[in-house]
Parts: C-alpha cells; structure tokens; sequence
C-alpha cells in the first residue's frame, strides 16, 4: 500500500520535541481496518510473557479478514530493546507483509523496556514510514487517525500543541476521528486487581474531558482506541465512544466491571477489533476467541454502528 508523506522530523528522546509524520492512505470507501494490541511478541517458548497459541491464531485471523491496515494499540513486543523479540514479530507477522498489510503502532510501555535509546531504535527500524515521530497522523479516505505516545503527557508540551492543532482543523469531508494511544482514558480495571490490572491515569482523564469538550461542537464523530488492559472494554461519555483492545496474546485478565459499562463479561476476551468504515457511518465487532481442545473458536460478542456526528454537532454549536 502505498503511503505519501507531507511532515517528517526525528526524535530521539522521550523529552525531545517532535514534530508529526503526516501519512495518507489510498483507500476509498467502504474499507475496513483492524485495532488490537498488547501482542507482546516474544519468544513462543516463554508462556510467561503471552499465550504464543493465542497471539498466532490472531495474527493468522487479522491476514485472513483482509484489513486495508492494522492499528496497534501498542506493547507490540515484550521488550523493546531486545532485538530477539522485533525478530519474532517480523517471523510470526510475516503474513501481513506478504498480504501488503500496512501497520500503524501506538507506542507501548513495553517498547519502551530496557535501553530506552536502543528500544526506540529497533521500533522505528521497523516502522521507517514513521520516520522517527512518536506521534503522528493517517489519513483514509473519510477518517482521519491521530496516533499519540502516551508515554508524553497527551494534553501539554509539542504533542499536546499539535494534537489541538489538528482538532482545530478537521477537514470538512472527515466523518471520523480516531484516536490511538496505550493508556486507556477509561477502564474498569484497577491497580488493586490479581494479576496485571491497570488503572486509567490521571492524564488521561484530562485527555478524555478535553475530547468530550471538543466533541460538543466538532463536525466529525470522535472515537478513542487504547489498549495496556488485557481484555476488551467498550465505554462512551460526553459522545466519545472509548475502546479497549489489549487482548492481542498478552496474558488476559478477567475485569470486575461497572454495572454502568456497556459491555459485561466476566471472563478473559482474547480478540481483535474489525471495524468497516462507509460514507458517514461505521460498524464495529470484536472477534473473540478462545481455545476449546487446541481448535480456535470465534464468537462476536459485541458489536456497534456508529453514525456521523455533523449534524448534531452543528445543530448544537448553533444553539438549535
């Protein structure tokens, strides 16, 4: 897939200033595109890391639904510096390269771990289109994607200028607006729970106001993908709809969930976002899966339609 690029500077520290990649994707209307993260690719050998099963089966599911692109909601690998782990994610993704599936990654803490110079290295080794932004932007058609590093605080500092700088000049044909980080601004996780439950953050939080704010009076629908929580979680407040997909192979976690969340389970949801994009409204289903006997089982336990927001939007801003 070809990809064209407008703005392109480097990084090379987390405290560096950056300025954005902008990326286009030639793709019309209707396409689909594929949201998951929290793969921790590693090696297979190491159950301790992920469920290497899982984490393949998903990576053979993704090729096989034929996804323009992959959005990763980061921890892509289980440790960023070690050359090892980027090479079992280029072996055991190599059907996404041959089906010339493009990927757009969010950073994750876990690209972070170890030697901090030396994971960014190998990260942006594997993503040269990025050419060294930790955030940036993709264009598609009729959406438009903002991918921050959740590492930075979203809202202060170059990112958080650049981020209120694209909110303020969405165009006029974007119907949707994704945003793609780790950290999830929502979560019914905590830091309280068995195993590796995560608490939303604070600056998040302030992420989440700031959208809901903008959300009252912005033409185009704003939707939120994160991951870092091992499951799947689907939330919406002040119009913004909050996805959760951290269920990629890393080690998932059942979550005691908000009598007010709108999706229940109380199991463990390894699994991968679809989400089928048209002209002014989108679909999206979470493909489950879990292994009975060694065979893969896929069930859609949620799904939703989400519609344009224009003209509410303007209805509102007008006072009408």
């Amino acid at each position: 897939m070809a990809l064209l690029f407008a703005i392109v500077a480097c990084t090379k520290r987390s405290t560096a200033q950056t300025l954005a990649t902008d990326l286009n994707v030639n793709v019309t209307v209707p396409f689909r595109f594929v949201a998951y993260g929290d793969t921790r690719f590693h090696d297979p050998h190491d159950i301790e890391a992920a469920n290497p099963t899982v984490r393949a089966t998903l990576v053979r599911a993704v090729a096989d639904a034929s996804p323009a692109f992959i959005c990763f909601t980061g921890d892509i690998v289980y440790k960023g510096s070690d050359a090892n782990d980027w090479k079992v994610y280029d072996r055991e993704s190599s059907i996404w390269h041959e089906k010339n599936i493009s990927v757009f990654p969010a950073l994750g803490n876990h690209e972070f771990y170890g030697n901090e110079e030396i994971a960014l290295g190998n990260y942006f080794r594997h993503f040269p289109d990025l050419q060294n932004s930790r955030y940036y932007s993709v264009r598609a058609a009729n959406t438009l994607f903002l991918v921050l590093d959740s590492s930075l605080d979203e809202l202060s500092g170059p990112q958080g200028k650049w981020l209120k700088g694209k909110l303020d000049n969405i165009p006029a044909n974007v119907d949707f607006v994704f945003l793609m980080m780790h950290h999830p601004p929502y979560t019914s996780s905590t830091t309280t729970m068995l195993g590796e439950g995560h608490a939303a953050r604070p600056q998040e939080h302030a992420l989440a106001k700031f959208l809901e704010d903008r959300q009252a009076t912005t033409h185009a629908r704003l939707i939120v993908f994160s991951g870092h929580v091992h499951n799947y979680e689907r939330h919406e407040h002040g119009g913004v709809i909050y996805f959760v997909s951290g269920g990629g192979g890393a080690h998932a976690y059942p979550i005691a969930r908000d009598p007010g969340d709108p999706y229940q389970s109380s199991g463990i949801n390894y699994h991968y976002l679809l989400l089928e994009v048209d002209r002014q409204q989108l679909s999206v289903t979470m493909n489950r899966l879990e292994l009975e006997n060694g065979k893969a089982v896929w069930t859609q336990p949620d799904s939703l339609k989400i519609t344009f927001a224009g003209a509410a939007a303007a209805a509102k801003a007008s006072g009408h």
